[in-house]
C-alpha cells in the first residue's frame, strides 16, 4: 500500500480516495456519527490532515463539549443528516448500538453507493456493515488499539497507536481504504481477519481495562495504608513492569507468588480480607494464574508453587 503518513494516494483503494486533490483542497468529506470520545478525536485526526468533516452527531452535554473543543466549526446535526453528506461515515457508537444503527440508516436512504461507511467497534468486523455494502457502499472496520480520554492529548498518543483493520475476504480495496485512513491517522494499521476480531478484541479489553480496575484497586489499598500521592508510588513501578513484561514476558514475573512465598501470600490475604475484602477474589484469581505462568516458564518450580496454592486455595489459611 502506497500511502505515507501525509495519506499519498493508492492505485489500488477503488477509486473510494479521490486523486485529484492539492495540499489545500479536503479530500473527502466526512460525518462523524457520534462524538463519543472515539469519535470526536478521530474526527479531528481528519480534520488535521485535510479531509472536511461536514457535520457530527452529538446529543449528551459531554459531547457537545468535545465537538466545541475538537471539532469547532461543525455543525451538530441528526445521525441520518450526518451520513447522507457525507463520502466518508465513520460510526463511533457503543457495540451494540452498532447493528441497528446501520440498519436504520440504510433504510432510511442515509446511505448509498460509492460511500465508505467504516466503524470503529473493536467487537464487530465488517458482517455488522452489510446494509451499507448491499447499497454499494464499501465496508470497512478500524479499531484504534489506544485508550481515549476524548481531549487533544489523545491525538497524540494515536501516534503511538495500532489501527485494526478489517475489510470482507478478498476485499484489497476495503483492506487498503482502511490502511490508508489509519495511517493518515497517524496509526499504524495491522490486518485482522473477520474471524479473529472477537479475540481480538477480548485480548485488548482484558488488558487495558481490566488494567485500569487494578492499578485503581491497587491506589485505593494505598490510600487506607495511609498513602496520599499514591500515583507518585504505583507509577514507576507500574511502568517498570509493563515494560518489563513486554520485553520478557513470562520472564518479567516477580514478587512472593513467583518465589512461592508461601506464608507472605497468606500475609497479603489475611490483611487484605481485614482492609479492603472486596479485593480478595481478584488477588486469589490472578495469584492463581502468576503461579501457573511462573510454573510453566520456568521461573518457579512446582515443588514451591504446592505450598502458595494451599494458601490460595484456603487450606493453608
Amino acid at each position: 500500500m502506497s500511502a505515507d503518513r501525509h495519506g499519498t494516494r493508492s492505485e489500488t483503494t477503488g477509486g473510494f480516495l479521490p486523486s485529484d486533490v492539492g495540499p489545500s483542497r479536503p479530500r473527502l468529506r466526512v460525518g462523524v456519527i457520534s462524538a463519543g470520545r472515539v469519535g470526536s478525536v478521530l474526527g479531528a485526526a481528519l480534520h488535521g490532515v485535510n479531509h472536511e468533516v461536514g457535520a457530527v452527531a452529538a446529543v449528551s452535554d459531554a459531547a457537545l463539549r468535545r465537538v466545541d473543543e475538537l471539532l469547532p466549526t461543525v455543525p451538530v446535526r441528526a445521525p441520518d443528516e450526518v451520513a447522507r453528506q457525507a463520502d466518508l461515515v465513520l460510526l463511533t457508537v457503543p457495540d451494540d448500538a452498532l447493528e441497528g444503527l446501520v440498519r436504520g440508516l440504510a433504510a432510511a436512504g442515509a446511505l448509498r453507493s460509492g460511500q465508505i461507511v467504516v466503524h470503529t467497534s473493536g467487537a464487530h468486523g465488517v458482517g455488522v456493515l452489510e446494509p451499507a455494502a448491499r447499497l454499494g457502499a464499501l465496508p470497512v472496520a478500524l479499531h484504534p488499539a489506544m485508550t481515549f480520554t476524548g481531549k487533544r492529548e489523545d491525538l497524540e498518543r494515536l501516534g503511538t497507536a495500532c489501527m485494526a483493520v478489517t475489510a470482507r475476504p478478498d476485499d484489497e480495496a476495503g483492506f487498503n481504504v482502511g490502511t490508508a485512513l489509519a495511517v493518515e491517522m497517524g496509526t499504524d494499521p495491522i490486518r485482522i481477519p473477520e474471524e479473529a476480531r472477537q479475540l481480538y478484541h477480548a485480548a485488548l479489553t482484558h488488558g487495558a481495562n481490566h488494567l485500569v480496575t487494578l492499578v485503581n484497586e491497587c491506589a485505593q489499598l494505598l490510600r487506607s495504608a495511609g498513602i496520599e500521592h499514591t500515583d507518585r508510588v504505583l507509577g514507576p513501578i507500574l511502568s517498570a513492569a509493563l515494560d518489563n513484561a513486554l520485553r520478557y514476558g513470562d520472564r518479567a514475573l516477580t514478587g512472593p507468588v513467583s518465589r512461592g512465598d508461601a506464608g507472605t501470600v497468606r500475609a497479603h490475604l489475611e490483611v487484605l480480607e481485614e482492609a479492603e475484602p472486596d479485593t480478595v477474589a481478584g488477588y486469589v484469581q490472578l495469584a492463581r494464574r502468576t503461579a501457573q505462568r511462573a510454573v510453566t516458564s520456568g521461573v518457579l518450580r512446582s515443588d514451591d508453587a504446592v505450598g502458595v496454592h494451599e494458601v490460595l486455595d484456603g487450606g493453608g489459611r
